[in-house]
């Protein structure tokens, strides 16, 4: 099954000193999923600062500077995973330096037929 992770935290959680190590865990266990094919990708964010959002009620546009929500936990980044149920993506989310000072949001993925693929 596919899902998402979702890591929420506070901006500025780690230190810059604290953040290249971070990286480096995140990215450890990426590779781990790869060499098991359960890997299918990840992205950080930049920060929120650099978000627009956009919305489109009765017609009319309306796009604004920053994040859709105001909350103190912002999206920091997401990674794709494909793993056979919900009790081993617990054990992957657990895993990234977000559930340790965050929350890693796991959603399983609605497959819709017809939406084009990566490299297809």
């Amino acid at each position: 099954m596919k899902y998402i992770l979702l890591m929420y935290h506070t901006e500025g959680v780690f230190t810059e000193e604290e953040l290249p190590g971070q990286m480096d865990l995140a990215l450890d266990v990426c590779h781990q999923l790869q060499a098991k094919g359960e890997f299918l990708g990840a992205s950080p964010l930049l920060p929120v600062s650099s978000a627009t959002s956009l919305s489109c009620k009765s017609g009319r546009l309306e796009v604004t500077d920053g994040p859709f929500a105001e909350t103190k936990e912002q999206l920091g980044g997401y990674v794709l995973i494909d793993v056979p149920n919900l009790d081993d993506a617990i054990e992957v989310a657990r895993k990234f330096p977000a559930a340790q000072r965050g929350t890693v949001e796991i959603r399983p993925l609605f497959e819709l037929q017809g939406i084009p693929q990566v490299g297809k």
